[in-house]
């Protein structure tokens, strides 16, 4: 079976492009009403540009049993209608025993995401039910792009060892079937770079670029493995989403948004492949 890490990376190259299309459907910021029309008309102007998208199912719940119902349709659109594309549900589950396991099996056989965002605050037992589906992805959050994430998860004026770091070394350290990865904000290049070095070959799942106004060419530069140019994946959402707010001009903002983005990361890393 293939593993997580080997579809991320054929997904990377497919589209060469290392941008994931964050889905955060909000009616009050949306040029049209439909949830549903909103977000496959993003995905059929991004999908030329981009490796994956990234349905955020806090705001499809928040719509209720309608909502929910449009996040599987927009799932399904993609599988049928962008086959290499992954679908990431960012959703940060996170309990323990048969509750973690009926996360899993909700977020991959019943809404069918390739890739799902864990919270492993309940240690390992937390998340084993998630990455013993080997073929799909599991990213831990490890530094969050917030500044208040600090308070627990430390940074680099942080002693000792921080949880961040504790977290990416036993991400490492789990990452046993290829297919753990983590969650690291582009709002803190230097943590995110001390991330890469205590897990080299973890795939990362970077937000806070565009809104957020993290640093992409640090992110990038730090992001960047020997292991693999594919193994990460830099996340925009409001910055392409709502790159226009107008409905006859959305879909062409979007598309402009992501290909600028991608055409950004791709010169860093040429710039950089030789590190």
């Amino acid at each position: 079976m293939t593993n997580f890490q080997d579809i991320l990376i054929q997904a990377s190259n497919s589209a060469n492009s290392h941008v994931c299309v964050g889905l955060d459907p909000d009616p009050e910021l949306m040029p049209v009403s439909d949830v549903y029309e909103f977000c496959i008309s993003i995905i059929d102007a991004t999908a030329e540009y981009a490796a994956a998208f990234k349905p955020n199912l806090a705001f499809f719940e928040v719509l209720g049993a309608p909502g929910f119902i449009s996040m599987k349709k927009i799932v399904d659109y993609i599988h049928v209608n962008y086959p290499s594309k992954i679908v990431i549900g960012d959703g940060k589950r996170g309990d323990i025993g048969s509750t973690s396991a009926k996360y899993a099996e909700a977020l991959f056989e019943t809404w069918g995401f390739d890739a799902a965002t864990v919270n492993a605050y309940g240690g390992y037992d937390s998340i084993v039910p998630f990455i013993s589906y080997g073929d799909k992805g599991v990213y831990v959050w490890c530094k969050s792009s917030n500044p208040g994430g600090a308070l627990f998860q430390g940074d680099e004026k942080a002693e000792g060892n921080p949880v961040f770091k504790k977290m990416a070394a036993l991400a490492n350290e789990w990452n046993e079937g290829g297919n753990l990865g983590l969650v690291v904000g582009a709002t803190y290049p230097y943590e995110l770079e001390t991330v890469r070095q205590l897990a080299p070959c973890v795939p990362m799942l970077i937000p806070g670029v565009g809104s957020q106004e993290g640093n992409l060419e640090e992110s990038v530069i730090s992001a960047m493995s020997s292991a693999s140019d594919a193994n990460f994946l830099i996340n925009s959402s409001r910055g392409i989403i709502y790159a226009s707010r107008q409905k006859n001009t959305f879909q062409s903002a979007a598309a402009e948004a992501a290909n600028t983005l991608r055409s950004n990361i791709e010169n860093i890393i040429g710039i950089n492949s030789g590190y």
